[in-house]
């Protein structure tokens, strides 16, 4: 018998061997090597398809209002054209997938308008005796809009599933004011399906229980509130078990902020470290910074210390009188009195005695006041400064009712004076807001006070976005003795406006053909 050597046979993944003998394909009579089909590559590929079961058509469902595609069972995800993502839910809606081999998968470009997505996928796959087949193929999915679970609620006004009302019940709004700037700058609303301003705070809207309870937490990181949970039944299924609760969470923010007068108790200011009963609140952020007028020491009071014994501010900047500095002289740390257990002294502020008279009554009165304020480094004769006074103001307190009168000063120094108009027209920058701003005239004041803290304080308008107000500029004769913002700590709004093109001309209908983006 005669052997014919073959040295360029197709075979299914193995090379010729002259010493094995040869068989003809039954289909077609071409020369092969043995193996269970007796078919050569090509006969098997006609007649053996391991892609039979697996679907060349598929639908992938699209909500236009978020964006997003659905990934069986009901989950929807966020997923741009052409990413792994979307090849991971393209891939899932394929069924027959687990009986053979994926070895590569990819996209095959198409117009992006056409609703249409092909996928170029290679398999392997196993016939009869042990033969490995590989076979490449497309499957087509066709883009169906459907609208999501979250977005069907939203358009039929039954959208929130969850509410967090934030609330400061306080006279002195800097705190509120404070928080809405966090807010805005680590954009914890953006998960938020609406805002609505209400008497008091702001009333944010979910339809994830998560999201809600993200928003909590960030709160209660940022400022010290107090948090009380509520939910009610809105339905049940009795068949399925299943139930749906409406949630809500109620954050009650401190009732005290920067600038406003406090009366501690005893037990607490001796946790403080004896510090004087009147104090100032001289920041809030995720504890209550205190500061004592008199001393210029300082404390930190914890949001659970606080709400374990709560206070309420006895003045408010609203009762703030305008002084007149008569005569100042400074208080070294050598002269200072210090006694044991005494807690830390603020070495940002200066202690000064310091003679003063009411502004309303400047070339009237001749008797001064005299009193001790810890705004020695920024006060100097004729300057203009505001404090509380204690002893025509109306409190109404329990603990400030207790202190005898040697420990209740006369005037309590808060903060040194500018003209209002002079800093509003000096004024190049603007903050965001996330709802409309107030109209009263109680609330304005507030906000005008807590703007006029970020001009005097870095260390606020650190934690904030300041933005510049293209609309001002800035005037010939600046003033520099008051507080300003300078250029590099501001930054550029981004405003998008439509233009007209190069040429000026529209379309038929009488709309522009291009839009350009400026700042």
């Amino acid at each position: 018998m005669e052997h014919v050597e073959f040295a360029d046979v197709s075979t299914l993944g193995t090379n010729a061997n002259s010493n094995t003998a040869m068989i003809l394909c039954c289909e077609c009579g071409v020369a092969i090597q043995p193996n269970p089909a007796n078919m050569c590559v090509t006969c098997l590929r006609n007649h053996v398809d391991i892609t039979e079961n697996i679907p060349k058509q598929a639908v992938l469902h699209f909500c236009r209002n978020c964006e997003r595609y659905l990934q069986p069972p009901n989950e929807w995800i966020q997923a741009s054209l052409e990413s792994r993502e979307l090849l991971a839910v393209c891939l899932k809606k394929l069924k027959g997938l687990k009986d053979v081999k994926l070895v590569d998968a990819g996209f095959i470009w198409t117009e992006q308008h056409s609703k249409r997505i092909k996928v170029k996928l290679t398999v392997h796959g196993e016939i009869s005796g042990g033969t490995v087949l590989q076979q490449v193929f497309i499957v087509e999915f066709t883009v169906q809009n459907q609208m999501c679970n979250d977005c069907h609620r939203t358009e039929a006004k039954d959208f929130w599933r969850c509410l967090v009302q934030v609330r400061q019940r306080a006279e002195n709004k800097k705190t509120f004011y404070y928080l809405e700037q966090l807010v805005l700058k680590y954009k914890a609303h953006e998960n938020t399906l609406g805002i609505k301003p209400e008497h008091g705070g702001l009333d944010f809207f979910y339809a994830s229980e998560n999201h809600a309870r993200r928003m909590v937490d960030f709160l209660q990181t940022m400022v010290p509130a107090k948090v009380t949970t509520s939910k009610r039944l809105i339905s049940h299924d009795i068949h399925s078990n299943n139930y749906n609760y409406k949630y809500n969470w109620s954050v009650e923010i401190a009732p005290v902020s920067k600038d406003s007068a406090v009366c501690l108790s005893k037990k607490l200011r001796q946790q403080l470290g004896n510090i004087s009963p009147i104090c100032l609140v001289n920041r809030v952020s995720s504890s209550i910074h205190l500061i004592d007028p008199m001393t210029a020491q300082i404390a930190e009071l914890q949001s659970q210390v606080y709400f374990r014994a709560p206070f309420e501010a006895i003045c408010n900047p609203k009762q703030l009188v305008e002084y007149v500095v008569m005569d100042i002289e400074l208080i070294h740390e050598k002269d200072r009195k210090s006694y044991p257990g005494q807690g830390t002294v603020s070495f940002k502020h200066a202690l000064c005695d310091i003679w003063l008279v009411r502004a309303s009554e400047l070339g009237i009165a001749e008797n001064n006041i005299h009193t001790r304020s810890h705004l020695g480094h920024l006060l100097k004769v004729g300057d203009s400064v505001l404090g509380y006074n204690t002893g025509e103001a109306n409190i109404n307190d329990v603990e400030f009712d207790k202190l005898s009168p040697e420990l209740i000063p006369d005037v309590v120094l808060v903060r040194k004076h500018y003209d209002r108009q002079t800093r509003l027209g000096q004024r190049l920058w603007k903050i965001k807001h996330l709802a409309d701003e107030a109209t009263d005239e109680r609330s304005k004041h507030d906000y005008h006070e807590f703007l006029d803290d970020i001009e005097e304080h870095a260390d606020i308008r650190g934690q904030i976005n300041v933005y510049r107000d293209s609309k001002k500029q800035l005037p010939l004769g600046a003033t520099a003795d008051v507080p300003q913002i300078t250029l590099e700590e501001m930054l550029e709004d981004l405003t998008l406006e439509c233009a007209d093109d190069a040429m000026g001309e529209g379309d038929a209908d009488g709309q522009q053909d291009a839009a350009e983006p400026q700042l």
